[in-house]
């Protein structure tokens, strides 16, 4: 894709399932990655897998819902890599429970991670962007945002938020020449989706539920989300903004 070689591109929640494919991705296009995680480990195993790709990819331990560790770990990426071009808000967790089963320590951590944590990333990475009158935001909200899912109600509600957000800022600063869209996964096969299963009472039905109620007849993989990311954060999307793709085998159709 057009655009990509040589940008430095920050994704959140490297160290996961969803974020790692989207940080080899990125490298293969010529990116040079900052691998964020709240788990160091994690975000240093991603960043290996890059080079042994012969891409570029440095790791950065940080918790993105504690905005001073955000503000530092920013400032080690550009003293780094460099002033950053893209940024992939990624990071995620969810509790699956019907809301009147959750608790308000729940609330608070799934707002932190889900929606806080991309406000952070927000606040600290656009000034630079808006500085140089460019860049890119891509941010990774959820089906769960556009139609609804029974027992994510507040992830639900942070991703929709997330959603909000995008279209919000995609209209603050257009003619900064910043572009903010927005990635919806599906049910997809990582180890948060596996959790849930492990919890159902009955989990190969509900797993083939899932998989009957996606036209394309399959759970999503993470390599299936990263080629729709990339996508917005290349200069193949040069006039795209505020816009939602759902990346969810035809779970969502929306207009």
């Amino acid at each position: 894709m057009r655009g990509l070689d040589g940008k430095i591109a920050i994704v959140t929640g490297g160290g996961g399932a969803i974020g790692a494919a989207t940080c080899r991705r990125l490298a293969a296009e010529g990116a040079r990655i900052a691998v964020l995680d709240v788990n160091g480990d994690a975000a240093q195993r991603t960043a290996d897998a890059v080079a042994a790709q012969h891409g570029r990819a440095e790791a950065f331990a940080c918790d993105i819902s504690d905005y001073d560790q955000v503000q530092a770990a920013i400032a080690r990426v550009v003293s780094t890599l460099g002033p950053v071009d893209v940024l992939v808000n990624n990071a995620g967790w969810d509790v699956f429970k019907p809301f009147l089963k959750t608790t308000p320590a729940e609330w608070q951590k799934l707002i932190a991670i889900n929606l806080t944590g991309a406000l952070n990333m927000h606040h600290v990475v656009l000034p630079g962007m808006v500085e140089r009158r460019a860049g890119r935001v891509v941010n990774i909200a959820s089906d769960a945002a556009r139609v609804g899912s029974s027992g994510e109600a507040v992830y639900a509600a942070c991703k929709a938020g997330l959603v909000a957000l995008s279209k919000t800022l995609a209209r603050e600063h257009a003619r900064d020449g910043i572009t903010f869209n927005v990635v919806c996964p599906g049910p997809t096969d990582t180890p948060l989706f596996a959790n849930f299963l492990d919890a159902a009472p009955n989990r190969e039905k509900l797993q083939d539920a899932f998989r009957r109620s996606i036209p394309l007849g399959r759970i999503g993989q993470p390599e299936d989300l990263p080629g729709a990311i990339a996508f917005f954060a290349s200069d193949d999307a040069v006039f795209v903004t505020g816009q939602v793709l759902s990346v969810s085998g035809g779970l969502t159709m929306a207009g």
